[in-house]
């Protein structure tokens, strides 16, 4: 059976694509979600990852009724892994969205996670007014990646990490649109 994708663009950039995920990314994601150093800088990747959620992850991200349109960071074309890490952006109110991003340890340090957050902002596919982000603030190389996306900081917050079993202290980073 072939995996069905919604009406969510394919997002280019120079060394990979950004695609809707497919059912057949299930082993890739879980293998780079199960890695501890991953799941610590999310909010909602469970350390240790349980059996299932990968799958339970992709079926969400393909519902027609999905609030947050999810890719997988996808460098197969250019001699890379199918995939690299993940980008999601989630539909907030008044024309909003928040990205998200994560990527595998294989590609931390090469300018991967910089490339997909500009080629989404780039892209805008939610057509948003405002991006809105944030990060770990024991993950300082998450928020460069922001401000090398044009994202300014709007504030201090805290959230709620799986992984970690607790809340955890944010920046937040907003970018506003022209359109």
């Amino acid at each position: 059976m072939l995996d069905k994708t919604w009406s969510q663009p394919v997002v280019a950039a120079e060394r990979f694509v950004m695609r809707p995920l497919r059912k057949s990314d299930a082993g890739l994601i879980s293998m780079y979600a199960a890695d501890k150093r991953v799941a610590l800088g999310t909010r909602s990747i469970p350390h240790p990852l349980p059996p299932g959620s990968t799958e339970a992850f992709i079926a969400r991200a393909l519902k027609e009724d999905r609030s947050e349109d999810v890719w997988a960071i996808d460098g197969s074309d250019f001699g890379s892994s199918e995939v690299m890490g993940v980008i999601s952006l989630e539909r907030m109110e008044r024309s909003q969205s928040e990205i998200f991003y994560w990527v595998a340890p294989a590609f931390w340090n090469t300018g991967v996670a910089t490339a997909a957050v500009q080629a989404m902002v780039a892209a805008n596919p939610h057509g948003a007014a405002t991006l809105f982000a944030e990060v770990f603030q024991d993950a300082p190389g998450s928020a460069r990646v922001l401000t090398n996306c044009g994202f300014e900081y709007l504030g201090d917050a805290e959230a709620f990490s799986v992984a970690r079993n607790s809340k955890v202290p944010t920046w937040t980073y907003t970018l506003k649109m022209s359109r």
